[in-house]
């Protein structure tokens, strides 16, 4: 079973490389690009679970581990 969790920063929280990437792009002619954000994307191959378990699974990893809840947010999906 396959599994991805995104995690970005939280709307209103500095995200200084997204930051650098939109400054580089308009500086490059990229006029039309208004703001990036730059996240993570952590996938996982798990055992064969109900897609319920894998998700509590995944949110219980990403509460401890992988997100800080403090400015980051994040997303599970079980493919």
């Amino acid at each position: 079973m396959k599994a991805r969790v995104f995690v970005t920063y939280k709307p209103g929280v500095l995200d200084p490389q997204g930051q650098t990437v939109c400054q580089f792009l308009k500086n490059q002619g990229q006029s039309k690009v208004r703001d990036v954000r730059i996240g993570k994307l952590i996938e996982f191959d798990l055992e064969e679970m109900p897609h319920s378990d894998a998700e509590s699974l995944l949110k219980q990893i990403s509460d401890s581990l992988l997100a800080n809840p403090v400015i980051e947010t994040y997303r599970v999906e079980v493919v």
